[in-house]
């Protein structure tokens, strides 16, 4: 898995919590099983020596409640990190250093091929085999832009062992056989794998295939990473493209991915790390066994700089339209200065903080001087500050930005910059974000550790000590000391960002970039066609030689699904607890509102959520939620601008969260209920404060102030500027919603609120001329989004010793609502195809597709086995023909328990034809095949990771009070589902998926091609770019059939 994670600022808008968490806290001291856990006198003395390994470092850090210990392997020099905590959910990752050569891809495509198969464990593919045989709650593994990284987390100790020794193996002796370089990486292939069968003439077409390469096609024909991965070859040269250009893939060969394993996969090279309350001498012991064969090499660990700005630079590149942006809008351009050595812990915290000052909320200065005054409708993908190399990299740039404007863009964030060093910062907003890093301290997550880690790591491969990293407290007291002095912040403006020596990056729209990608690719496939044919006697014969090897991959992976797994560890069914542990809750009534209790240690922080239900609310109000949501983020009320309520949010709460609420009803299909959904979470002591301003967001948001209409124009703006990509990034996600639309009410309400219908939604309303009738509706919407009523109910999670204060500051939170309000209803609605294949012309070179049919609620007995059928056809059925065969990214089944659906989808997808059609005959393959015991016993493990994964204590008696499920019928799902039988996935293949298969819906995402006509019943559905796509390929003279290339590179991002 491609993970970049430089790309992820745009989202996460960086801010010093994205690297490091510290804050002023007062500890009240370990509890004793923390102590015994982390306790320095459990483990061995400096210097000492424990399983192969000297221990070097020891350092307590009280605040986090751990103590880490560095460790080196004495015959090899890995480094090993151990993060000692009382915390039941274990995590492991081994990485190494690996500095791309090229573009080829070769360290993305190596982590693919690592876990196809080692000598330990010499089957194909075990670490997806691996999935289904583990209770772990994470298992992945990542490529970095210079490292790459194999992590997983499981609270059981078998697992843990079972899983360390399938990593260790598979990353340190691989068998990388040829076939499974063609599988993962590339390869030439006919189009139909039995073209040799045939003598149809388009199934023996010759094409590029494998898994990266189509991702990576994907990838990088998305104009946001796009934009990224070409500022990156700019700014660092000497860090080529770990993921792959798919230009360049093509050249990589299996000698050279073999010979970056030997160079790179060394545990010379290599940084361990483990952390949770398993002990740490049993992690020793085992990795030692798998290192101690190694002898120490030199490696070249070299930590890549970015280029020297010693005076301006300007870089322009193409780039690819939008077609859901206005055509007047389409260049893209930032501007980035080079920061001091991350390694200067405290300047590079102040750095971040300096970032989120600038760049945070819509009060930001660079947000009002950049968005807000219209010149451009959102940050772009590399905006932020980047901490994880070891100089740090700030920038600023705009999606949506009119050509006459780009040089206006630089000059706005100068002067921002200037006006900023004069003006200095509020002392409150510093306070904020001080607030908040406390607040994430105290925040009790289930996935602490995998969060750590992945903090930790991108730095570490980097040269920075990870205890420095870890002294959060030592860090941020040194930033407070020296925020103290007058100016400091501002004093880093002058630093380094008042210069003119900056790197100027523009990518300007090309009508011909899609295309022009098709014409280079089929050039390349024809000159490797041709270089393949110069080694046989004719043409005819290199065709049989592709199709003699696709046939030969064919078999292999055949014969992988039914070989003999026992090499592989597993843990077991009877691992698993027939009953689940209950949290207790309480409930209490104040007044008409119902009110859920839970009582637990939460670290002086209480949880709150509610929800308003709404009856029958209009289509036309409905689709309006998510924006009106977001309008009461932005706008601000009469007496406060959205800037003060944002500094009072980060200095009182943890944040405050609005948006739209369904849920199917656990007992009936045919029942559901929606409506408005409220959370957020504060110290005990500010919980007032928290619900003052709650109340006045959702009471006294003015939609009628002079700025009003301009703002909500701007939130569309932003929506539409990245639908393309958005909708990419997780296609499938987008065609099961609309496949599921037709099916249930839930499903329906889903694709309203969430779906591609409201992308359509809100990119039309980007382009009116006037939103007046709109702010009428948003308006309309205010007046009844909550009231202090039966429709009304709260659940708080809190401290047994804050409950009564807690029901005071509620009870006076509900005295300032009112009693009733009036919301419009109707029994109209808008309905979706029901037994319909609907497709989504849209630019991608891949596609994206899904099936659903409706099945039962929550509570029937044949959710149990419909559930263990949706694993068994993704591991048996649908992965290894979609992806392995097919050489999509991914493909799988699911069944929404309380959705009442069962679905199944392609990600990523090059042949969406081949895999709808193995998805139209996998419930007879289900219902045919002679399923095992051991089938079944991995199928309930792979269920149980999701059900017995470690859960927040802020997220407890969430599921009775968002869903409605009670401990009784989640009690009654798990024993039916440790019982379930063969005969049951049968029975439920051939009720649901056989018998049912005409009433399937069918949705696609892609390029529109001759299979998908409405001769073969397919129904096209139009997001508004029909039209933009025309005038793309009039304006490059292309034919209307290829418009839809011309659009391409808004694709698939990760």
């Amino acid at each position: 898995m491609l993970r970049t994670a430089r790309l992820q600022l745009r989202n996460t808008r960086p801010t010093p919590t994205a690297r490091l968490r510290p804050a002023r806290v007062l500890s009240r001291g370990y509890a004793a099983v923390t102590a015994a856990v982390t306790d320095v006198s459990n483990f061995p003395q400096v210097g000492e020596q424990l399983h192969g390994f000297t221990l070097r470092r020891v350092k307590q850090v009280p605040e986090l409640e751990l103590t880490a210990l560095h460790l080196l392997h004495d015959r090899t020099g890995a480094e090993y990190l151990h993060i000692a905590r009382d915390d039941a959910n274990n995590c492991f990752s081994i990485g190494f250093k690996t500095n791309p050569p090229d573009d080829t891809g070769v360290p993305h495509i190596l982590e693919h091929t690592t876990l196809c198969g080692s000598e330990k464990y010499p089957i194909r593919d075990p670490f997806f085999k691996m999935l289904p045989r583990s209770l772990s709650n994470f298992m992945n593994a990542w490529t970095f832009p210079d490292h790459t990284a194999y992590p997983f987390a499981t609270t059981n100790a078998q697992d843990f062992q079972n899983l360390m020794s399938v990593y260790l193996d598979a990353t340190l002796h691989p068998l990388l056989k040829e076939n499974d370089f063609t599988q993962e990486g590339w390869r030439i292939g006919p189009e139909n794998p039995l073209a040799a069968e045939t003598d149809d003439p388009s199934a023996k077409k010759l094409v590029f295939k494998g898994v990266v390469y189509n991702e990576m096609k994907g990838q990088t024909s998305d104009a946001s990473y796009l934009f990224y991965a070409r500022f990156q070859d700019h700014l660092f040269p000497a860090i080529n493209n770990s993921g792959g250009d798919p230009q360049k893939i093509t050249d990589l060969t299996w000698q050279q991915l073999r010979k970056f394993h030997a160079d790179h996969y060394h545990p010379s090279n290599a940084k361990i790390l483990t952390y949770g309350d398993m002990p740490l001498a049993g992690h020793l012991r085992e990795v030692d066994q798998r290192l101690r064969s190694f002898d120490k090499i030199h490696v070249n660990q070299e930590v890549k700089a970015p280029i020297e700005l010693n005076s301006p630079k300007q870089v322009t590149v193409p780039g690819p339209l939008d077609p859901l942006v206005p055509q007047d809008k389409q260049y893209k351009t930032s501007v980035t200065w080079l920061m001091g050595d991350t390694a200067d812990s405290v300047e590079n915290f102040a750095l971040g903080v300096l970032s989120s000052l600038l760049m945070n909320g819509y009060g930001s200065p660079l947000y009002r001087n950049l968005i807000e005054s219209g010149l451009g409708a959102d940050f772009s993908a590399n905006t932020g500050y980047d901490s994880a190399g070891r100089r740090g990299v700030f920038s600023v740039g705009l999606d949506a930005v009119k050509a006459e404007d780009v040089p206006r863009v630089r000059e706005a964030i100068i002067k921002t910059f200037q006006e900023t060093r004069q003006n200095g910062f509020d002392e409150i907003k510093v306070n904020g974000i001080l607030h908040q890093l406390e607040l994430s301290l105290k925040h009790k997550t289930a996935s602490f550790g995998m969060g750590i880690m992945q903090r930790l790591k991108p730095s570490w491969f980097n040269g920075i000590d990870p205890m420095d990293a870890l002294a959060w407290q030592e860090t941020v007291d040194a930033f407070q000391k020296k925020y103290a002095e007058d100016g400091y912040l501002e004093s880093l403006i002058e630093k380094y960002l008042l210069t003119e020596n900056t790197l100027t990056f523009t990518m300007t729209p090309s009508e011909t970039y899609s295309q022009e990608l098709v014409e280079e690719e089929s050039q390349r496939l024809a000159q490797k066609i041709s270089e393949t044919t110069s080694r046989f006697a004719s043409e005819e014969e290199a065709q049989r030689y592709l199709e003699k090897r696709e046939l030969e991959l064919l078999e292999v992976q055949e014969k992988a699904r039914n070989e003999d797994l026992s090499c592989l560890p597993t843990v077991h069914v009877k691992d698993i607890p027939r009953e689940k542990e209950r949290k207790p809750l309480r409930h209490t009534d104040i007044g008409d509102v119902k009110v859920q209790w839970r009582e637990a240690p939460t670290n002086g922080l209480t949880y709150f959520r509610a929800v308003h239900r709404l009856e029958n609310l209009p289509d036309e109000l409905r689709e309006l939620i998510p924006l009106f949501t977001d309008a009461l983020m932005r706008l601000g009320t009469k007496n406060k601008t959205m800037e003060q309520l944002e500094e009072l949010i980060k200095l009182k709460t943890g944040g405050i969260s609005i948006g739209y609420h369904s849920n199917q009803s656990p007992l009936s299909l045919d029942s559901y209920e929606e409506g408005i959904a409220f959370s957020g979470y504060a110290f005990d002591r500010n919980i007032p404060d928290m619900y003052e301003l709650l109340r006045t967001i959702l009471q006294e948001t003015d939609f009628e102030s002079p700025e009003a209409e301009k703002k909500i124009r701007e939130l569309l703006q932003a929506s539409s500027s990245g639908a393309v990509n958005n909708i990419a990034s997780s296609g499938h996600s987008y065609a099961m919603r609309y496949a599921e639309a037709g099916i249930t009410s839930v499903g329906r309400l889903a694709e309203q609120t969430g779906g591609l219908t409201q992308v359509k939604l809100t990119t039309s309303l980007a382009s009116l001329e006037s939103l007046a009738d709109i702010l009428q509706k948003l308006k309309a919407i205010q007046s009844f989004v909550i009231a202090n009523n039966s429709s009304f109910r709260v659940a708080l999670n809190c401290g047994a010793e804050s409950a009564t204060p807690n029901q005071d500051a509620l009870s006076k939170f509900l005295n300032t609502l009112p009693n009733s309000v009036s919301a419009p209803t109707t029994t109209q609605e808008n309905t979706y195809p029901r037994n319909a294949k609907s497709f989504f012309p849209l630019p991608y070179q891949v596609y994206y597709s899904a099936r659903a049919v409706r099945t039962v609620p929550y509570t029937d007995p044949a959710g149990a086995p419909l559930e263990i059928l949706a694993k068994l056809l993704t591991f048996k059925s649908l992965h290894p023909e979609i992806r392995e065969k097919g050489g999509a990214y991914g493909g799988g089944a699911y069944a929404r328990g309380l959705g009442g659906v069962f679905g199944m989808y392609s990600y990523r997808d090059p042949n969406p034809t081949n895999s709808m059609k193995v998805m139209s005959e996998a419930g007879a393959w289900a219902r045919d095949r002679a399923w095992s015991a051991q089938d079944l016993e991995e199928a309930k493990l792979s269920a149980f990771q999701g059900y017995d994964a470690p859960q927040s204590v802020s997220r407890e008696g969430m599921r009775l009070f968002l869903s409605g499920i009670t401990d009784e019928m989640l009690q009654a799902r798990r024993e039916r589902l440790l019982d379930v039988t063969a005969e049951q996935v049968q029975q439920v293949a051939d009720e649901f998926l056989v018998k049912t298969a005409e009433q399937a819906n069918l949705a696609v995402l892609g390029e529109k091609k001759d299979w998908a006509s409405a001769a073969h019943g397919w129904e096209f559905r139009d997001l508004g770019m029909a039209e933009k796509m025309e005038e793309v390929a009039q304006a490059s003279g292309l034919a209307p059939e290829a418009a839809a290339a011309a659009a391409a590179a808004a694709a698939a991002a990760n």
